[in-house]
C-alpha cells in the first residue's frame, strides 16, 4: 500500500518559518482536506512533503524512501499532483495536456498505448470535457482550463492524488463535480489530499479535515470533531454559524471578530 508520512517538517525562509513541525500522513482510502487562511502554509506543506522544497527539518517519507530523493518520474508513478500555479508552455490542444498524465509511465505525445488512451478518455469524460476535447488551450476560459489540469491528474491514475485547490475559478456546478471525482477516486481506492477554501464542501468531502494557520497546524480531526464556531474564529477571524443535518454540514460566515457583515 502506497503510503505518504511527513515527521515534524520545518521549512525556513531568510530567517522565517514558513512551516513549523508539521506531521501529517496520506494512504489510500482517505480523503484528508488542508484548511486555513492565505499564507497559512498550506502550499508550503504540501511542496515539502514532495521534496519539491527543501526542508529545513524533519522528514517526509513515500514507502519509506524520502521524498526528496525520487526522480520526477517515480514520484509521478505514486504521486499525482496537481500545483495550484499550472503554466503552460504553449496552448496544446486540451487532449494533448490530459495525456501529459501519463507521460510517467512512458507515453509519448502522439503515441498513446491502448492503456494510455483509455486512461486520457475516461479523464476527458470525468471532467466534462468531451467537446473541448480539441480546443486548444488559449481558447478557453480559466474555469475550463482549471479542469483540463484535473484530468490530466486524473488520467495519470496514480494511487495518490496532491491538488492544490483543485476547484478554484470553478463554477459552482463544477465546484461540486470536481469534488465528488475526488471521493470517487477515494472510493474506489485512491488517497487525497487536497486544499480547499470551500470549508462546508471539504467537511462533506472529506474523512479528516487538517486547519494551518502561522506555518502551524492547529487541528487536525473528522469534519464532526474539528468544524466547529471557535475553531473558524480562531483560524480565519471571522464570526460563524454551524450545524450538521442528515444532508451534512452547514456554514454560514456571519462577520468579523470586529463586528459587522462581510
Amino acid at each position: 500500500m502506497t503510503e505518504l508520512v511527513a515527521q515534524n517538517l520545518s521549512v525556513f525562509a531568510a530567517n522565517l518559518s514558513l512551516l513549523g513541525t508539521a506531521s501529517l500522513s496520506l494512504r489510500p482510502g482517505e480523503l484528508v482536506a488542508i484548511l486555513g487562511p492565505n499564507g497559512a502554509g498550506k502550499t508550503t506543506l504540501l511542496r515539502a512533503m514532495l521534496g519539491l522544497l527543501d526542508a529545513s527539518g524533519g522528514s517526509s517519507l513515500l514507502d519509506g524512501e524520502s521524498t526528496a530523493t525520487l526522480s520526477p518520474g517515480e514520484r509521478a508513478r505514486k504521486i499525482s499532483y496537481l500545483p495550484q500555479r499550472r503554466p503552460l508552455a504553449w496552448p496544446n490542444r486540451v487532449i494533448d495536456i490530459v495525456a501529459l498524465g501519463r507521460y510517467a509511465h512512458g507515453a509519448a505525445l502522439g503515441r498513446l498505448g491502448p492503456m494510455d488512451a483509455a486512461a486520457v478518455d475516461d479523464a476527458i469524460d470525468a471532467c466534462d470535457l468531451r467537446l473541448l476535447a480539441h480546443r486548444n488551450a488559449d481558447s478557453l476560459s480559466g474555469g475550463e482550463l482549471a479542469r483540463v489540469h484535473f484530468a490530466r491528474a486524473l488520467a495519470a491514475k496514480a494511487p495518490l492524488l496532491i491538488a492544490d485547490e483543485p476547484v478554484a475559478a470553478l463554477d459552482p456546478r463544477h465546484q461540486l463535480r470536481i469534488a465528488e471525482l475526488i471521493r470517487s477516486f477515494v472510493d474506489s481506492g485512491g488517497g487525497a489530499l487536497v486544499v480547499l477554501h470551500e470549508v462546508a464542501l471539504a467537511a462533506r468531502i472529506a474523512d479528516r479535515l487538517v486547519w494551518m494557520n502561522g506555518g502551524k497546524i492547529i487541528a487536525e480531526g473528522s469534519p464532526r470533531a474539528t468544524l466547529t464556531a471557535e475553531l473558524i474564529k480562531d483560524i480565519y477571524g471571522v464570526r460563524a454559524h454551524v450545524c450538521f443535518d442528515a444532508h451534512g454540514p452547514d456554514v454560514r460566515i456571519e462577520g468579523s471578530q470586529a463586528g459587522g457583515k462581510i
